[in-house]
């Protein structure tokens, strides 16, 4: 399995094709692991938070979700293929679980979006199985009752896939911390895929994706909410690539 070693971590080589095909294989084997898709503001985060750093040692597969990450990797000469995004990752994965017959659950996002990202899930795949849906509160995790009611209502369910959306880094953390309390497969941090999913956000064109532009479009959607993320904190970034192409020259 092929690594490529950037800005400290070592992510997978992997289309999105060859990444639904290796853990729906992984899932349908019901081996445990843990799947991240950092982002440049994951990266600004793990600058910050050592915490968060931790959660990423943890991984088992990581996978660019970011254009400058895969430009990044092509200008030090270890291309990565192409960014591969928990949005993506999603419908890509509940398509093969539909075709081999895994059982997906759905963890996190809004009590008003997940239900209805699950519905246009079965809609258009019928032969899906949705183990289950849980939308806990935000800030469940300090609460040890409700935790554990989720931690249940998964096991429960017993899932192949486990999609979990509740934003970096509450979801890795959650993630890392609970992923020996699961009788899961594959768990994946998606971020807002059910937003997408479930039609309260767009997602941009795949010329703007492919452009490296899906942020401004997610700015242009959500000024409010994510102005500061991308025109403020992200800024580090720049700093960061350029320690990077430091360190590999």
């Amino acid at each position: 399995m092929e690594k490529v070693d950037l800005f400290g971590l070592k992510f997978n080589a992997w289309s999105l094709s060859e990444a639904v095909e290796h853990l729906s294989e992984t899932s349908r084997a019901k081996e445990q692991k843990l799947v991240f898709t950092p982002n440049v503001d994951h990266l600004v985060l793990l600058e910050e938070n050592d915490q968060f750093k931790k959660t990423y040692d943890e991984a088992d597969v990581i996978l660019a979700d970011g254009m400058p990450i895969v430009w990044f990797s092509q200008l030090i000469g270890r291309p990565l293929p192409e960014r591969v995004t928990g949005a993506d990752l999603v419908p890509g994965l509940c398509e093969a679980s539909a075709r081999k017959k895994l059982k997906v659950f759905l963890m996190g996002g809004d009590e008003a979006v997940t239900p209805e990202a699950g519905r246009k899930l079965r809609e258009r795949l019928p032969d899906l199985k949705i183990a289950g849906i849980e939308t806990p509160p935000r800030g469940f995790e300090k609460n040890e009752n409700l935790n554990s009611r989720v931690l249940k209502a998964i096991n429960e369910a017993s899932p192949d896939i486990l999609f979990v959306a509740m934003g970096a880094p509450r979801q890795e953390l959650w993630a890392c911390r609970h992923k020996k309390d699961l009788n899961v497969g594959v768990i994946i941090g998606v971020g807002g895929a059910f937003d997408f999913l479930a039609g309260r956000i767009s997602r941009a064109p795949r010329y703007i994706q492919s452009a490296g532009f899906e942020w401004l479009w997610r700015l242009g959607c959500e000024p409010k909410r994510l102005w500061k993320r991308y025109l403020v904190r992200d800024l580090a970034f720049l700093k960061i690539a350029v320690r990077e192409w430091r360190k590999k020259r």
